[in-house]
């Protein structure tokens, strides 16, 4: 069986999972492509011109993601000079892009902002005209307090009042059309904008543009990773077609077979060679019966194993000394033991066994 060192820790991705690859890193790319435009766009005002600066945003965005496209495929085939060249064509087009980017959100984003400048302008002159009516008031006031001093009221005062009358009413008219302008909806951007001066204390054109920039940054960021993340697949893929690795699965379902030799394989060629030759029955042996214990006892004192005691042989053969002692009868009946004046045993052996020696 034969094993490949690259066995793949994955399967390639399905069709679900590279279609929402596909439709984030066109979505991004599009996306890109856009902002690019409305900086290229605003150039100039000549529509050939802006045909032709469109072009080049196109141009640019494209040719930056293949860029980032071969710079992954190079690497792979470890071309770490071409690696270079590639990422360093992409850099270049990544600051032309990202600045674009940052000039067309801080387009859109200007013109967001004028909207809410220009409603709030309007708020600003009426305020302006009401607060002009409220110190024309205040002036009158200080003279019908005079002409009081000159003991003028009839003449001065009367009349007086009834200019700070009209003015009321002047002022209370400039506030309810004030109140009746529409209110502008400030968009999410703009409130973030304004959350961000405001939490971190700079000016609302400072937190716009880092804004503008991070979010310019992060979409060719976006846009890069799942490109290179569409080649890494590819990648893949055609490998994993092109070796076919064993897998789990399949090693499960393949009947493993035991690695054959040489020899077995010229066996093998001789058997067929010699198809005629008829092959003799083998005949099974029996198998042998265990020996008894009065046999393994004449086994163990003939070859010396144990001395020629009671208590030797009863733990040799792990029985009990009833059966030894029959055991030992026996052997005297036979004439293989005789006993001493001491009461020890003396091993004579088996009598076929005696007359070879002798």
């Amino acid at each position: 069986m034969l094993y490949d060192n690259n066995i793949p820790v994955r399967y390639p991705k399905g069709a679900f999972a590279m279609g929402t690859v596909y439709s984030f890193t066109g979505a991004s790319i599009l996306a890109s492509i856009i902002f690019s435009l409305l900086l290229f766009l605003s150039i100039d005002e000549d529509p050939i011109m802006q045909i032709l600066f469109g072009g080049l945003a196109v141009i640019f965005e494209l040719g930056k993601f293949f860029a980032w496209y071969e710079f992954g495929e190079r690497r792979a085939r470890r071309n770490y000079a071409g690696a270079a060249s590639a990422f360093a064509f992409y850099a270049v087009l990544a600051a032309i892009s990202i600045g674009g980017s940052v000039g067309g959100i801080n387009s859109a984003t200007n013109q967001a902002q004028s909207h809410v400048n220009v409603q709030q302008s309007k708020v600003n002159n009426y305020d302006m005209q009401i607060a002009a009516i409220e110190r024309q008031i205040e002036l009158n006031n200080s003279a019908a307090e005079k002409y009081i001093e000159m003991e003028r009221i009839a003449t001065g005062v009367a009349r007086i009042q009834r200019e700070n009358d009209e003015l009321r009413e002047q002022q209370l008219k400039l506030a309810a059309e004030r109140d009746s302008l529409p209110v502008v909806n400030q968009g999410s951007v703009i409130g973030l904008i304004d959350s961000l001066a405001q939490s971190l204390k700079i000016q609302t054109e400072t937190a716009q543009l880092s804004l503008v920039i991070f979010l310019s940054v992060l979409l060719d960021f976006f846009a890069a990773f799942f490109v290179g993340l569409i080649g890494e697949e590819l990648r893949f893929r055609n490998q994993f077609r092109r070796v076919g690795p064993i897998t789990i699965d399949t090693y499960a379902e393949n009947e493993v077979k035991e690695p054959e030799l040489l020899t077995n394989q010229q066996h093998d060629t001789n058997a067929e060679n010699t198809e005629t030759v008829e092959k003799e029955p083998v005949v099974p042996k029996e198998p042998e019966k265990p020996k008894s214990l009065y046999e393994q006892a004449i086994d163990a004192l003939s070859t010396n194993q144990v001395n020629c005691t009671k208590r030797a042989v009863t733990k040799y053969l792990k029985t009990s000394s009833d059966e030894v002692d029959d055991i030992f009868s026996r052997f005297m009946e036979e004439g293989i033991v005789s006993k001493k004046p001491n009461n020890h045993y003396q091993w004579h052996g088996v009598p076929d066994t005696a007359e070879a020696v002798s």
